[in-house]
């Protein structure tokens, strides 16, 4: 006697799932595109928060040439700047203003431990972990090997 074959039906019903190796090999996929994807990203979104810096040392930079056309002195007295303190915009960054005096100022802008009002930390950014400005303009970054950041 010949043995029942399955239905037509009932092969096609065993055949619509994923097998366990299908879905293996989109978990490996997956995981490789997050490897690549997630390091990159955070680079991406380092380099956009030290925009931060800039435009606040930049802002300063104006300020303490507009004290001086007053003054005829730079400071480093934010409050007399007209700054609200020494943080940029979303406290990412702290302001300082090691040299002021008659004839020059530098400005720098490290980052802030813990982050800024975003939680923001840009203390693992490596290549570009400060910025300065000086009364010449004169922009620079350390460690900045390659000159990238400003």
């Amino acid at each position: 006697m010949r043995k029942p074959t399955p239905s037509k039906a009932m092969n096609r019903r065993n055949s619509l799932g994923v097998t366990l190796m299908e879905l293996m090999v989109v978990i490996v996929v997956v995981g490789v595109l997050a490897v690549i994807g997630v390091p990159t990203y955070r680079q991406y979104m380092m380099r956009t928060h030290r925009t931060e810096a800039k435009s606040a040392l930049l802002r300063l930079a104006a300020q303490q040439e507009r004290f001086y056309l007053q003054n005829n002195t730079y400071t480093n007295n934010f409050v007399a700047l007209g700054l609200p303190g020494a943080i940029s915009e979303n406290s990412v960054y702290t302001l300082a203003i090691p040299v002021a005096n008659v004839t020059a100022f530098t400005a720098t802008a490290t980052p802030t431990a813990g982050g800024g009002i975003n939680g923001v930390d840009q203390t693992a950014d490596a290549e570009c972990a400060s910025f300065t400005i000086n009364h010449q303009g004169i922009r620079t970054a350390a460690p900045n090997p390659n000159n990238r950041c400003w």
